[in-house]
């Protein structure tokens, strides 16, 4: 933070004296900026350009003292630069008569006078500059741990980024509280904010050793940043720091790295994958929001259209080894799961009569049986946590060169997990009974998928695909004793 102020409006608050006249200046080339006798013009230079009395004052003058300037006798004080004033000014104080005598001119009143106001001055400049410092530290300060806030973490976030290297790579980390909601339900806001004081405290103190620093970016979250040469000691010693049980209650922590610049130097990519990796650590071990919407979601399709069941499990099975076969893992798997579970929701608002059409269907017929991965993508985006699975449902009909449904999306544009489940739906409709269709065996339909490449799939997809199937015929089914 900084304040500013016009110069007229300092040159007003100095005031005029009927015995003296008061002058702000330059103490490096004794150029007058303020005349508190000459008002300073908008656009104007500052001060008195034309005055040159004070030059040899500024090359001479101490911190202070009274000396002759053009036969008229002058004190002044020196104010330095400093943290918060970049300004090297002397403040001058000069007779408005001549001087005759010393001591038949000097009065000790006014002088007297003039040493309080300076002195007031620079109290005022040390008061200033410690607000300043005070505001500073509440700006970029968590007010109930004392850690630095989500402003101060983006601030250093974006230092350590630029100066990592390859050599000397930077670890953050990010950590999420598991049971801190039911604490505060159970003994208060009062207590759960004690206990995130006694936390952040033993944080900070756990990462010191290695070099890290703590950060409280808000709610039950905490951050770290620190040297990645250590990352597993500090990962264990934080998260022992962020855990705390008594009667009744048993807060642990989960957490996401991304280690920079090997995993990206963009500050908001390496926020976004830490918060992805540490949302995956912490749903990994229970039933998340999106899981639950998922379940009742089949439940409801279950109902409605109880033959779907296997072919959800087959298409949801398969798409997750190819996902994984691909690299692809943490939310982003977790979402396409789900996806690929809910895939045929908008099913749910298609008439029977079409569904199990033992015929072909009409041109009417097929516009409203397109429209499911538009009703799917609203069913599912209903729940927040499946927003991407939502949009994957949505691409889930369309085709690699362009000619699918409803956006008629092509390539790349079309997302991996759309693809993904494209290729393991039609498998499984075609090794599967379906009213409208013969079962293939695996083999043809290994060959539709090849005849297809390209145009309806993903080639490159298929591929991977075809050696997942091919893989599992070559292991032996053991059968039960």
């Amino acid at each position: 933070m900084h304040f500013e102020v016009t110069i007229e409006s300092f040159r007003r608050a100095m005031g005029q004296s009927e015995r003296s006249e008061l002058r702000v200046v330059d103490g490096r080339t004794g150029r007058v900026v303020i005349d508190a006798q000459h008002p300073q013009r908008v656009g104007a230079p500052l001060g008195v350009a034309g005055d040159r009395r004070f030059i040899d004052l500024a090359r001479t003058a101490g911190d202070s003292g009274v000396v002759e300037v053009d036969g008229r006798r002058s004190a002044y004080r020196r104010v330095k630069a400093s943290t918060g004033n970049v300004n090297d000014w002397i403040l001058v104080s000069s007779a408005k008569s001549p001087t005759g005598s010393v001591l038949a001119h000097m009065s000790v009143v006014p002088l007297a006078m003039l040493v309080a106001g300076l002195i007031l001055v620079a109290l005022g400049a040390l008061s200033l500059r410690a607000s300043r410092r005070e505001l500073e530290s509440q700006a970029t300060t968590d007010v109930l741990t004392g850690l630095g806030n989500r402003r101060k973490l983006m601030v250093d976030l974006q230092r350590r980024a630029k100066s990592a290297t390859t050599e000397h790579p930077a670890a953050l980390t990010l950590f999420d509280l598991n049971g801190f909601k039911n604490y505060n339900d159970n003994f208060g806001h009062p207590a759960g904010d004690a206990l995130l004081m006694r936390l952040g405290t033993a944080l900070s103190d756990a990462v010191a050793p290695f070099g890290g620093r703590a950060y409280r970016p808000g709610g039950d979250e905490f951050c770290v940043i620190a040297d990645a040469s250590q990352r597993e000691a500090l990962e264990q010693a934080a998260s022992h720091a962020l855990s705390e049980t008594g009667e009744g209650f048993a807060i642990s922590t989960a957490f996401g790295t991304v280690v920079m610049p090997h995993d990206t130097r963009d500050v908001t990519e390496a926020m976004r994958h830490a918060d992805n990796a540490m949302y995956a650590q912490k749903h990994s071990g229970r039933a998340t929001a999106g899981r639950q919407s998922t379940d009742v979601l089949l439940r409801a399709l279950a109902e409605r259209h109880p033959d779907l069941g296997d072919h959800l499990d087959g298409v949801t099975e398969l798409a997750v080894a190819v996902a994984e076969r691909l690299g692809i893992d943490g939310e982003e798997l977790m979402q396409l799961r789900h996806a690929a579970s809910l895939h045929d929701i908008g099913k749910v608002a298609i008439p029977d009569a079409i569904i199990n059409k033992p015929t072909r269907l009409s041109d009417d017929e097929w516009a409203f049986m397109r429209r499911h991965t538009i009703i799917g993508e609203r069913i599912i985006a209903a729940a927040p946590a499946l927003g991407p699975a939502a949009r994957l449902v949505r691409a889930s009909h369309e085709a690699f060169d362009g000619s699918g449904y409803p956006d008629r999306l092509a390539d790349a544009d079309i997302p991996v997990g759309a693809r993904i489940i494209a290729i393991c739906d039609a498998f499984d409709a075609m090794t599967s009974n379906r009213p409208y269709s013969k079962v293939k065996t695996t083999a043809e339909a290994l060959a539709e998928l090849r005849r297809c490449a390209g145009t309806q799939f993903d080639p490159g997809i298929v591929s991977v695909f075809e050696q997942i199937i091919n893989e599992r015929a070559r292991v032996p089914v053991s059968t039960p004793a």
